[in-house]
């Protein structure tokens, strides 16, 4: 029987082979806690759950030191050297999915009347009002072109993730910022990419970040906030105000309805705290001194 050094090592020498050197620099992180808490209670299930308790302070840290141990043990039941997986009893941890941002209308309204600013000041206007009028992811936005538009119509043609054709709808103030970018900014020429740089070339998703970045800290909104977050705040918002779930799917183009489903939840929380700034009974009061016996008027 090996020793655990012995297996670590071994197992750390087999992962050299075909992972990079920072993989089995982590792995051997890993395993070197495992040794110093377990020593010789080695396979036993709890010693391993005093390792994970001691190292695996929060849900993910505790989800990568599971890992690294399940691989372990892999390892040494193929090599032989276990005759069973003491991590089959051990729980990973539970990982809340984490909700996505979204600013509020009011912060929506703040962010897109601000007064013209910078080189490209309307077709800024009009990237921004587009990502939130109508949904659009960042990659999205650069590549839509000028015959991907119906103005009159409030509609974009935009390619989404596995290439696959949608159309997004966007309302008449998107519209007219489109307008007055095209006639006042863009102007005419060959170029079929509808948001061009003062170079007459099509913009990255970096320069919509950055724009972007630069309104919001302008309307004083978090410095966080991103073309996604405007994407979110759309969908949110859409809830927020009535639309069905099915509608803000195709609107979004997901695949699955689940995907669309966890901004229910941003609406859910929203209307928790207007009850519970609103309501009268949301929050306990004082009842009225009843020692006497007596009945309320």
């Amino acid at each position: 029987m090996h020793s655990l050094d012995e297996q670590i090592q071994s197992f750390l020498d087999h992962l050299a082979a075909t992972r990079s050197p920072n993989t089995v620099r982590s792995y051997g992180v890993d395993l070197a806690q495992l040794a110093e808490i377990v020593q010789d209670a080695w396979p036993d299930p709890e010693a391993l759950r005093r390792y994970l308790r001691r190292y695996g302070v929060t849900p993910p840290t505790r989800a990568r030191k599971l890992s690294s141990l399940r691989s372990f043990c892999r390892y040494l039941r193929r090599a032989g050297q276990l005759d069973h997986d003491p991590t089959e009893s051990l729980d990973a941890p539970i990982r809340r999915r984490r909700l996505p941002k979204a600013i509020s209308q009011h912060q929506a309204t703040e962010l897109l009347d601000q007064p013209d600013v910078g080189r490209s000041p309307l077709r800024d206007r009009a990237m921004l009002e587009l990502l939130y009028g109508a949904g659009l992811r960042a990659a999205e936005l650069v590549r839509v072109r000028l015959d991907d538009l119906d103005l009159v119509e409030g509609s974009v043609r935009v390619v989404g993730k596995g290439s696959k054709e949608r159309v997004a709808l966007f309302g008449e103030t998107c519209a007219d910022a489109i307008r007055a970018y095209i006639g006042r900014e863009r102007g005419a020429g060959d170029e079929a990419t509808l948001f061009l740089n003062p170079e007459r070339r099509p913009l990255s998703t970096r320069t919509i970040q950055n724009v972007l970045k630069r309104w919001a800290l302008g309307a004083g909104l978090p410095a966080d906030v991103s073309p996604h977050t405007l994407r979110h705040s759309f969908a949110t918002h859409l809830l927020d105000g009535g639309a069905d779930l099915k509608s803000v799917q195709q609107l979004l183009g997901h695949e699955s309805l689940a995907t669309t489903q966890i901004y229910t939840h941003i609406s859910v929380e929203r209307l928790r705290e207007a009850v519970l700034k609103a309501h009268p009974k949301a929050h306990p009061k004082a009842r009225p001194d009843r020692a006497a016996g007596t009945l309320d008027p």
